[in-house]
């Protein structure tokens, strides 16, 4: 029986997000390893949104957190994690909600980002109004370009942002997420290339104002190339589950796969053309095809989706049959889970139980 078959398959409608809970377990505990002080781990939960998966990384002496939301910040807050970054700069309504989420949940340690003096204050205007302080990162450009001050840049914004009242600058953040090189040692290269950017920032910063600041940084990706450097934390998250694109991207690293979908053959088309009901409320599409592979069926080649429906080229349709289960690897984990609700929970090749996706949501109470 392979890893990822299901005994009570019958008993579960598809589309379905299927989480398998050994593994996660195992994912975990390769991160733990790889950093060796889970000090230095700061996971985004931005890939599961689900407390019960973080609650298995407290369990697992992890305490610090990344994530991408309020919702995703309020989930933490719930399962009572000591440290939560949002790395994300916020703006208009969601400055007054961090602010509700700090007086709701005290024991939680919020913290959040800027690129510029003009959000600084904003955030500032926000909690100073209420007498009250947010810890701020600096969120630094470094090869990105998707948020974030040039290096150049945030030197400067640290010497004007750090008088302003309401905030506290502790650290720098940045996101290496694009460096997926396949080629180890070409990784390695690019991720230090992009790591002395923060270093040096750091290092100018403490010359200049007897400040050392925080480091935060790394992908999934890149966290093998930053997991043994000193003084930084570690902040990968599709880790926790994995998925095709990362496992033939980065072969190198020890993570197995841990959520799939579980679709089924709805039609036979023609001789060699099967469709099932994986569309792209189901599967992240924002990829180019193939978007999933899948385990039981690798000579299966998706060529066309539409909302509820998945097309794929086989050798040969007649091996198929309606209602045939396919077992799905997405190539790309984060978006596929936020498509759902709830996850079917899978132990000893049972589905046991289901968690809610509960940051799935834009709002949870705050």
């Amino acid at each position: 029986m392979e890893w990822y078959t299901i005994k009570n398959i019958d008993t579960i409608d598809s589309p379905a997000l299927v989480l398998y809970k050994d593994r996660i377990q195992y994912n975990i505990e390769q991160a733990v390893n790889m950093v060796k002080d889970v000090e230095r781990l700061r996971p985004h939960a931005k890939t599961n949104k689900m407390a019960e998966v973080c609650g298995m990384m407290m369990d697992a002496g992890i305490l610090k957190f990344k994530c991408a939301t309020i919702a995703e910040a309020e989930m933490l807050g719930m399962i009572g994690a000591k440290d939560v970054l949002l790395a994300y700069q916020p703006g208009g309504p969601k400055i007054q909600r961090l602010f509700a989420l700090m007086q709701k949940y005290p024991a939680t340690k919020f913290s959040c980002l800027i690129d510029n003096i003009s959000s600084a204050r904003n955030i500032s205007g926000g909690f100073s109004a209420n007498n009250s302080s947010i810890d701020v990162y600096i969120d630094v450009n470094n090869g990105m370009n998707r948020s974030g001050i040039k290096p150049a840049e945030a030197f400067e914004l640290f010497g004007a942002a750090r008088v302003i009242h309401g905030i506290q600058i502790i650290g720098l953040h940045g996101y290496d997420g694009h460096i997926r090189d396949t080629n180890v040692g070409e990784r390695q290269h690019r991720s230090d290339d992009a790591f002395q950017q923060l270093k040096e920032l750091q290092q100018k910063i403490a010359s200049e104002y007897s400040i050392t600041l925080k480091l935060v940084t790394s992908g999934s990706p890149t966290f093998p190339t930053h997991a043994q450097r000193e003084g930084i934390e570690c902040s990968p998250g599709t880790f926790v589950f994995w998925d095709w694109g990362y496992k033939t991207a980065v072969p190198d690293e020890p993570f197995e796969l841990a959520a799939l979908v579980v679709t089924r053959v709805i039609s036979i088309i023609d001789g060699t053309t099967i469709c099932t009901d994986l569309g792209h409320k189901s599967v992240a599409a924002e990829n180019p095809f193939p978007r999933v592979h899948f385990l039981n069926a690798p000579e299966a080649t998706p060529i066309g989706q539409s909302e509820e429906h998945l097309i794929a080229k086989v050798p040969d349709s007649g091996k198929f049959a309606i209602g045939d289960v396919l077992y799905g690897a997405p190539i790309h984990i984060c978006p596929t889970v936020a498509l759902y609700e709830r996850a079917l929970v899978i132990e000893n090749h049972e589905a046991v139980t289901e968690w809610k996706v509960i940051a799935r949501d834009r709002k949870i109470t705050v």
